[in-house]
């Protein structure tokens, strides 16, 4: 007599369906598991070099806010899905990547799909202008091209949305649209941080952003620094962290006449480092140090300020950190922005 409806065995290819079901249902939950763990690691590290109370939740998907009804800032694209919800439902004809490959290899984004999608679509490019996280330096160094990219995708979308994004779109991202909204369209810091904050609390680095505003109308021109490390033992290696670098990044200090020397080209400005004396993080008391931070944390800092031949320019550079640009200084800019021989980097990857 055969067995109950309810108590035969499945086919064996529904028991296989079933079993692959279970498997990648299985493989999601851990994934979202990984993706919370690493969410965590990354607003405690975003929280602590940014001095931010902000958090990223990545595994909530991709999020973002108009700042301008033709701009916004967001947080990462996480699959080609994500490039015809921009499309479709924020008229978005360029996206705008500030990602480093580390980034992208951090939360196990594939590029290579957004891409692909973009480039099957035909109505949306994908652009690539990394910048280092955490790393206000790099920001302030990376203004001028990223601007200029902004720049250049509107004038290729006419009439569509441009999406900025770095990985949470709290950093990188709305650094990059200030300074665009500051230089290219006629708002003050101020003004433009006001109105980003209102939509999108975030925390760009400001400091970043004028100093790039100087840099540009000034030229920024580099001056010599020495970094020097003295020490009674017979250390093995000498590095540093910090200055033009990132607190990710390592300076290594050569051995001369028994004391540990850095020689570095820095334009104007005040770098905190810290100095990595095998292995160990420490700073040097005899050099100028910084106070404690919320944390206790003590660095050294060197501030650049040129040399006399220079002083008209660093007087410009005081003037610009505490004040608004005139139209002069727009003008300015305007002219060393997009000169010809201006940009510092290879020009950007763009798909389609």
């Amino acid at each position: 007599m055969p067995a109950p409806a309810a108590e035969r065995e499945a086919p064996k290819d529904t028991q296989q369906a079933l079993q692959a079901d279970a498997t990648a249902a299985a493989a999601a939950a851990g994934s979202k598991k990984d993706d919370a763990a690493k969410t965590d690691e990354y607003s405690k590290t975003m929280q602590q070099t940014m001095g931010t109370a902000l958090t990223y939740r990545h595994e909530l998907g991709m999020n973002f806010a108009h700042v301008l009804p033709d701009l916004i800032v967001g947080s990462c694209l996480q699959k080609p899905a994500d490039v015809d919800r921009l499309v479709e439902e924020e008229n978005v004809g360029a996206i705008i990547c500030l990602q480093q490959d580390p980034d992208l290899a951090y939360f196990s984004l594939d590029l290579g799909a957004i891409q692909r999608r973009c480039a099957e679509r035909k109505d949306v490019e994908h652009i690539r202008s990394p910048i280092r996280d955490f790393d206000p330096f790099d920001l302030r160094m990376c203004l001028p091209d990223a601007v200029q990219t902004v720049h250049e995708a509107f004038e290729r979308c006419k009439g569509k949305t441009v999406y900025i994004h770095c990985t949470a779109g709290l950093g990188r991202a709305p650094g990059v649209a200030l300074a665009y909204m500051h230089w290219l369209r006629g708002f003050t810091l101020a003004e433009a941080n006001a109105r980003l904050q209102e939509v999108r609390p975030c925390h760009p680095k400001l400091e970043s952003i004028r100093a790039a505003t100087c840099d540009v109308i000034s030229g920024g021109s580099k001056e010599p620094v020495t970094i020097v490390w003295r020490s009674g033992g017979v250390p093995k290696t000498v590095e540093v962290a910090g200055l033009d670098v990132g607190w990710g990044g390592r300076l290594q200090l050569e051995r001369k006449d028994g004391r540990w020397i850095l020689e570095r080209l820095l334009p104007a400005g005040r770098y905190q480092y810290k100095f990595i004396v095998d292995g160990h993080w420490t700073y040097n008391p005899d050099s100028p140090l910084t106070r404690p931070d919320n944390m206790g944390n003590v660095n050294n800092f060197v501030q650049v300020v040129g040399d006399s031949t220079r002083s008209e320019a660093w007087l410009l550079r005081e003037r610009l950190i505490k004040e608004e640009p005139t139209e002069e200084d727009r003008q300015i800019l305007l002219e060393k922005l997009f000169a010809k021989d201006r940009r510092r980097n290879e020009p950007c990857h763009v798909c389609p």
